[in-house]
């Protein structure tokens, strides 16, 4: 989860409830074989890309954890006839931007640029060529090795990370979603780790490309072939374990931080499961409304236990995570765990009223244009939709989906995916 103007907010937000395609998403397989999707904008003078890789840290090994996202950072670093230094200076020459970044199932590199040509084509030209021909230099790699373990290191004096970690771990057990980096993981990366898992994931055939800008059709099929067509020819991924099913052993953990770090919950759901909207929109009566939400109301307003407290689905490839979070006072743990506890149950059992339900609806509904008000949000919505195989008009659909969810699916699908008694937990900071 996380440029064009309001033309497509105000777009999107018309066409609910209706067949005709708001968003004129165009896609097609590239001759190298990456998939490509392109929105045709003229409103600004500008054109951005996106290059998604199945290459996330799912594919990582427990003993050498992060080399996903150190392999993705390195990009940019180092290129065919290029250092790092020449590389930043030559987007910064053309007033381009570039990106990168790498999560459990997605790695990849984004590029802004302005659509007038010889701008655009040289930030094109370098940006195919950081893609394409990184030199991962040693030198280069020891400095982030370095920083990455300072990185980690103090990350383990902070209760939210110790609590993420061993969150992570309750829930995913063996599966390559519970393996974190550490000091011992990122020494053992070496130059040759970084080139294999680049040639092995980093193909044209694992590749997902997005744009959305001011240029044509004929142009975005050029520059798809551009950026993919000298990728390596890659490896077909290994097999991952299945998701199980997470320890409910309860986890406590010492920490002098005044508050304790809670977090309870278990895998659930995978991207593009038909349950998605009704667990999406009950999730906001139980825990994602904020203020308005079963959670906090309990928790906070009524017993002041919390300061803040949230629920969120995360779909991935795999099951991804039903999560709550908060932070109490160390001697309130028990206390705070049970109200939650309580409060999830007995939503699980009865789910919302229609009047939560409706209030929950007419907030997301309302919230949905400033999901897509500038290009930026919408390249990534694009991203997702064209990585995850969802429907193309999954925006243009989206407020429909909200509207027609009744208390009913919602009730259902919490008590299919959601149980109270097999739930992970964990407490950093817990009292004696």
């Amino acid at each position: 989860m996380k440029l064009i103007q309001n033309f497509w907010a105000v777009a999107l937000f018309a066409a609910v409830g209706t067949a005709q395609a708001a968003l004129p998403v165009q896609t097609w397989t590239a001759k190298s074989g990456a998939k490509v999707l392109f929105v045709e904008s003229r409103s600004i003078p500008m054109l951005d890309v996106n290059i998604d890789f199945d290459a996330g840290a799912r594919y990582d090994t427990l003993a050498k954890s992060g080399l996903a996202s150190m392999t993705n950072g390195m990009l940019g670093l180092g290129a065919e006839g290029m250092d790092e230094e020449s590389v930043a200076n030559g987007f910064a020459d053309v007033g381009a931007q570039r990106g990168g970044s790498a999560d459990n199932d997605r790695a990849g590199a984004s590029l802004r640029t302005l659509s007038s040509a010889p701008e655009r084509e040289a930030a094109l030209k370098l940006f195919a060529n950081v893609i394409q021909t990184p030199t991962f230099p040693e030198p280069v790699l020891v400095r982030e090795k370095q920083r990455s373990i300072a990185g980690l290191k103090e990350a383990e004096t902070k209760p939210e990370a110790i609590a993420d970690r061993a969150f992570s771990k309750a829930m995913y057990g063996n599966h390559p979603y519970a393996f974190d980096p550490t000091e011992q993981s990122v020494t053992a990366i070496s130059r040759a780790d970084i080139e294999k898992f680049y040639h092995d994931n980093y193909s044209a055939k694992r590749a997902v490309v997005t744009m959305i800008g001011d240029i044509s059709r004929a142009e975005a099929e050029a520059i798809a072939e551009q950026i993919t067509v000298k990728l390596p020819a890659g490896a077909p991924p290994p097999l991952l374990p299945p998701v199980g099913a997470p320890d409910t052993t309860p986890i406590r953990i010492p920490h002098p931080a005044s508050q304790a770090h809670i977090m309870i919950g278990a895998p659930t759901l995978k991207r593009g499961d038909p349950d998605y909207f009704p667990l999406m929109v009950g999730n906001y009566v139980l825990g994602g409304g904020g203020f308005v939400s079963r959670l906090m109301r309990e928790v906070r307003e009524k017993r002041g236990l919390a300061y803040s407290v949230y629920s969120y689905f995360m779909p991935l490839k795999d099951e991804g995570p039903f999560q709550i979070g908060l932070q109490t006072k160390k001697e309130q743990v028990p206390e705070a765990l049970d109200i939650v506890k309580r409060v999830v149950a007995d939503y699980v059992a009865n789910g919302p009223t229609a009047k939560e339900l409706q209030a929950a609806k007419d907030n997301l509904i309302g919230g949905f244009p400033l999901r897509i008000d500038n290009n930026r949000k919408l390249l990534d919505n694009l991203a997702v939709i064209g990585f995850y195989n969802l429907p193309l008009d999954y925006l243009d659909t989206w407020t429909a989906n909200v509207e027609r969810v009744t208390v009913a699916e919602v009730k259902a699908d919490f008590a299919k995916r959601v149980h109270p008694d097999a739930l992970a937990s964990v407490v950093v900071g817990a009292p004696q």
